[in-house]
């Protein structure tokens, strides 16, 4: 009999037969469930980036400029904050997936209530970045104009940041007991609402892209109205019981690892909204911006599916870990790893054959058109990289490594990949070009880092830290 402590390497050959069945099977069944997850979370993540890419759209139809203060409004400024609060409400993401797994369901609503209190916290902390993103723009050299119209959207986005706090742990509550269909459904509710609204702020009311921010706001406080409803309505008789004191109780430790979780995730979600930020810097900065633009737009919706993949390798993960079954999380990392590769395969190839063709949807500009063409190579190589990177990250979310791999973030992204693309674009003079190249770099190293890190993993020692976690947080209930 294996030992308990003994490595279990990721890649380790898998029997041809588990409980009767064949390998062929084992994977057959292990898709269905980490498609229970994921399918809706992709699903939903595109909806609901397809809500920005409408009012981008609209943005960029009314001018050259609008598109770019559009973007570095809600990329940069919404975005970065936007980063915080999702890594802050993945702790839940482990802790509830692993008290599922645990079938300690009580428990979860606990949790829901304490990353309420938490993110509320650092929603309002973080409010003044909106206030006063104008004169922060500004300080930081970005162009007066530019600067001024991008902090006035920023002032508009400002209610959208705080339903952040309030939708995100709701979504990882549901997702963690599999009620994702809530989600799917109440973003597809919005996202009609959110056209009309677009087009009726934007065109008919003439706000222009004032409005195109405002309807960012009215379609989400739909979606967070509706999963709230369901959530504290009856739709949780399990894992909701009501609001509670014990809530207050435990947060010294819960505020840890929402804030490990909140620095893992939003060094990389910064990352690339980083990208937006230097390339204002960048000769012909409005061309520069919404180009590249457009092409993280692309990017950021195909990266959708991959989060998908990263929500359901994370719940899946944590659940296998929580039921204390090591050996199945490996192996749900191993289908999962290589379904989401094969993905991004197939979309970089789309990318490759319609290279002329991806602004057509956000701009009239053939100027614009001919720079999104120009880096479409480098699109194509960051969807390919999108494949592996998003679930690693779900296997480190589900197994609580936030902590380690936030170290990981900080070397790859930022002491390699921002200094060699600041490097080669002033440097070497390859302008926004030597900048994505060298973020890239950053991602490969970060993805090797981690791949390493989970095929050494030892699968059973997590799943006994996974108990150890369970009952450590059930003593603080």
């Amino acid at each position: 009999m294996e030992s308990q402590s003994a490595v279990v390497p990721l890649i380790a050959e898998l029997p041809e037969k588990r409980g009767g069945k064949t390998l062929v099977e084992e994977v057959w069944e292990e898709s269905k469930k980490l498609w229970e997850v994921t399918g809706p979370a992709a699903f939903t993540g595109m909806v609901l980036y397809s809500m920005t890419i409408v009012s981008q759209a609209f943005a960029g139809h009314l001018g050259d400029r609008h598109l770019a203060a559009f973007s570095i409004a809600n990329t940069v400024i919404s975005g970065l904050n936007f980063g915080i609060l999702l890594g802050m409400a993945s702790a839940l993401e482990t802790l509830c997936g692993q008290a599922y797994g645990a079938k300690q369901y009580s428990m979860m609503g606990t949790y829901l209530q304490r990353s309420w209190l938490v993110l509320l916290a650092f929603a309002v902390l973080l409010a003044p970045t909106y206030i006063f993103s104008g004169q922060l723009l500004m300080v930081l050299g970005q162009p007066a104009e530019l600067s001024r119209e991008a902090g006035l959207l920023g002032m508009y986005l400002l209610p959208l940041h705080l339903m952040f706090a309030i939708q995100l742990p709701l979504n990882k509550f549901l997702q963690c007991q599999r009620k994702n269909w809530v989600i799917a459904l109440s973003s597809v509710l919005g996202f009609p609402v959110h056209v009309v609204a677009t087009w009726l702020l934007a065109q008919r009311f003439q706000l222009g892209v004032l409005g195109a921010a405002m309807s960012l706001n009215l379609s989400w406080a739909l979606i967070t109205g509706l999963q709230l409803a369901y959530a504290v309505g009856g739709g949780c008789p399990e894992t909701w019981r009501g609001f509670s004191s014990s809530a207050f109780m435990g947060l010294k430790d819960f505020v840890s690892l929402s804030v490990a979780s909140g620095v893992m995730t939003c060094l990389e979600s910064w990352y690339y909204r980083l990208l937006i930020f230097l390339t204002a810097y960048a000769k012909n900065a409005e061309l520069a911006v919404d180009a590249l633009s457009i092409c993280l737009s692309w990017a950021g919706w195909e990266m959708m599916i991959h989060f998908g993949f990263l929500a359901g390798t994370g719940v899946r993960v944590a659940n296998e870990l929580g039921a204390n079954n090591g050996r199945a999380a490996k192996f749900a990392t191993i289908v999962s790893t290589t379904t989401s590769f094969l993905i991004c395969l197939l979309i970089s190839s789309l990318a490759l054959i319609f290279h002329d063709k991806l602004a057509i949807l956000f701009t009239s500009s053939e100027a614009v058109i001919d720079a999104v063409d120009g880096i479409s190579v480098l699109l194509a190589l960051t969807i390919l990289l999108n494949g592996i990177q998003p679930v690693l990250s779900g296997v480190a979310v589900g197994s609580g490594w936030q902590a380690l791999v936030a170290y990981v973030n900080i070397g790859s992204y930022y002491i390699i990949g921002v200094p060699f693309g600041v490097l080669l674009a002033w440097g070497f003079h390859y302008g926004v070009l030597g900048i994505w190249v060298g973020m890239i770099g950053g991602t490969m190293v970060q993805t090797l880092i981690l791949s390493f890190i989970t095929l050494r993993c030892d699968w059973n020692e997590e799943a006994l830290k996974a108990s150890s976690r369970m009952r450590t947080w059930s003593s603080s209930k």
